[in-house]
């Protein structure tokens, strides 16, 4: 037996397993397969950037998007642009192995037409917060994406329970931001505010998030309204909106920065947007304190 042979043998037994690729089918149904799971990622997403850390993956991120902030570590990384306005020549700079941003984001086309693997998901809904949970510890061959779920509903089920019974039916306005656009039923603080036993005035027929008419809300006349303290300062200039039992009865709830974050990105911190909710329904968060 020759000497370079018994190298050869020993060199193989030794080494470790190869890299397989990974294939997945993204919220497109486009199927993406990458040459072994992915050690540098950009995220064009906040909420997906937190769903990599979550599944403790923090370390193979390179970029996210403008408004990430979320876990500490993120901030520090290179912010990338926006849904919108992506810089697309950052990015290639970074090197990713993959891009993972919504599927409707304008330089998803851009950076395919580069050869750059991307997976386009849709965060909607608490559904789809389960479904891309999965699909990103798929990719990056991980476990604890049903460990992760499991976290979320406890906690909303714990935040529903912290209500007291005169709190379920509470008719809520949620609004998103300025517009204004509101969470409808079918998006998911819409889910989690009927998991609270709260009912939304703006109805999924309307969209997800949908841009409403000032004059709806003065109709729908809701109990409480939710709100960004960024966006509070207009309410009393509003025509009509005096008239809002919540305007009168001072059950407005004005979110700090922070807390919107947790509420409207459909990721990780859900179980906290559900107590956030709940402690408003039940009054004891009346000026996002």
């Amino acid at each position: 037996m020759s000497r370079c042979f018994i190298v050869l043998v020993l060199m193989l037994a030794t080494a470790g397993p190869l890299a397989a690729p990974v294939t997945i089918t993204d919220d497109r149904g486009a199927t993406v397969t990458l040459r072994e799971a992915p050690r540098r990622i950009v995220t064009l997403l906040p909420s997906l950037a937190e769903t990599v850390c979550e599944l403790g993956a923090c370390d193979r991120l390179v970029g996210v998007d403008d408004y990430a902030n979320w876990p500490e570590r993120v901030r520090k990384l290179p912010h990338v642009g926006g849904l919108d306005d992506a810089n697309i020549e950052q990015i290639l700079a970074l090197r990713p192995d993959v891009v993972m941003l919504s599927s409707t984001a304008r330089a998803l086309g851009r950076l395919e037409s580069l050869n750059v693997p991307v997976l386009g998901f849709d965060l909607k809904t608490l559904a789809d917060v389960r479904r891309v949970f999965a699909r990103v510890a798929q990719v990056l061959e991980v476990q604890g994406a049903d460990a992760a779920w499991d976290r979320i509903q406890e906690g909303v089920a714990e935040a529903a329970r912290s209500l007291p019974p005169n709190a379920r039916g509470t008719t809520v306005y949620f609004e998103v931001s300025a517009g204004p656009y509101a969470a409808s039923e079918n998006s998911h603080i819409g889910e989690i505010l009927a998991q609270l036993g709260a009912a939304n005035v703006v109805p999924g027929r309307l969209g997800s998030v949908p841009l409403l008419n000032p004059e709806f809300v003065v109709r729908a006349d809701p109990q409480v309204i939710m709100i960004s303290e960024r966006d509070a300062g207009t309410l009393s200039t509003r025509p009509g909106w005096s008239r809002i039992r919540a305007m009168r009865d001072g059950r407005v709830c004005r979110f700090t920065l922070a807390q919107g974050d947790v509420i409207v990105r459909p990721g990780p911190r859900l179980a906290e947007a559900a107590q956030l909710m709940a402690d408003c329904l039940a009054g004891r968060l009346r000026e996002g304190r």
